[in-house]
């Protein structure tokens, strides 16, 4: 069994402090994120990751930017998207982009790309959000094809014909940087990742773990048979978690944060259509504090979060972890502190665990 690894995703949310009102300016916000960053690297963390959005309150727009930033203060901790938006951009630029980031980071690129969360990106783009999975696959393969180091002689029904181009920069760490897409609605993201040899991302934001557990199955088996083998395949997953010392202590703080995000994720931002969701109002409700910690979101003391993570991460076979602090209008000192918990107390419970089997 490979060790998993753990990683923070931030998705760059700005929403008003629950408790002060108060909204940061995005600055800020994106030092903090870099902050975090940086933190993250000092606490050994495998990985940060930064999601894209747009139009909306999650303020990050430009990822590869960001993440460029973050190079430049850390030297380890590897660098992702969470995910970035591969259909609503030119392949191209996406290729050329990403692999400058590789460049500047000394080869930390991961790069995860989805299909995304809102329908209205789409519109907003230019796109038909209907077509979305034709788009993306059709992209995906484009960037895999640029990132080869040949000349790229290609046709295809959503970006203009290329005639011998051969993409600059090329990313240091080979035709084949780790690469995940991000998936879970249904088995056709789990079939793209398996049989192209990519990594897989669940989002268990708000579903419960085990929802996933079938899909899970069917990337291991699939990518098993795929011409990649078994050897190619990373299955990980996103959770929001909390840790404090007691477990009273973390559900009391942060509730606000957390049903804050809540409210705002399934009251304002999914009325926009959500893509698994039809054209109109999300079809979901706003879920009670009760069941998100009983169901996807990880709050407690060390003890109960080293617990839950093991018994998800074994329940599906996981290679890495993303673990989200920073959402809902949450202090940065509060996000950290959450974070450090994790690191020192957490972490080596869930490690030790991997390394005894």
């Amino acid at each position: 069994m490979r060790p998993v690894t753990y990683g923070v995703l931030t998705l760059g949310d700005n929403l008003a402090d629950p408790h002060t009102g108060a909204t940061l300016p995005v600055e800020q916000r994106y030092r903090e994120i870099v902050g975090l960053a940086v933190r993250a690297e000092e606490l050994g963390f495998d990985g940060f990751y930064v999601g894209e959005h747009h139009f909306c309150d999650y303020t990050v727009a430009s990822p590869a930017v960001l993440l460029a930033m973050i190079a430049a203060r850390t030297e380890r901790i590897r660098l992702g998207t969470g995910v970035a938006l591969l259909p609503n951009h030119d392949p191209v630029r996406t290729a050329e982009d990403y692999a400058t980031l590789d460049v500047l980071s000394g080869g930390r690129l991961e790069l995860v790309v989805g299909r995304g969360l809102l329908r209205r990106t789409y519109t907003d783009f230019g796109l038909d959000p209907d077509a979305s999975r034709e788009i993306f696959e059709e992209k995906l393969g484009l960037l895999v094809e640029l990132w080869s180091g040949r000349p790229v002689t290609w046709k295809g029904e959503y970006r203009s014909a290329l005639q011998d181009v051969v993409l600059r920069p090329t990313p240091p760490q080979g035709p084949r940087p780790p690469l995940w897409i991000a998936g879970g609605s249904s088995f056709g993201s789990v079939d793209t990742a398996a049989d192209g040899g990519f990594g897989l991302i669940l989002p268990a934001l708000v579903p419960p773990p085990s929802v996933f557990r079938p899909l899970a199955s069917r990337y291991r088996e699939r990518a098993e048979a795929s011409g990649y083998g078994a050897a190619a395949s990373r299955l990980g997953l996103c959770s929001h978690v909390h840790v404090a010392a007691t477990s009273q202590q973390a559900r009391e703080r942060w509730r606000p944060y957390h049903m804050n995000y809540f409210s705002w994720l399934m009251g304002t931002l999914m009325p926009w259509g959500g893509m698994n969701v039809g054209r109109g109002r999300s079809e979901f409700g706003i879920p009670a504090f009760e069941d998100l910690i009983a169901g996807p979101s990880i709050c407690g003391s060390p003890a109960e979060v080293a617990d839950k993570m093991g018994q998800i991460s074994e329940m599906l076979g996981l290679d890495g972890y993303l673990t989200m602090f920073d959402h809902g209008g949450m202090p940065a000192a509060l996000a950290e502190e959450s974070m450090g918990l994790l690191a020192t107390e957490v972490l080596p419970q869930l490690r030790g665990a991997t390394a005894a089997t």
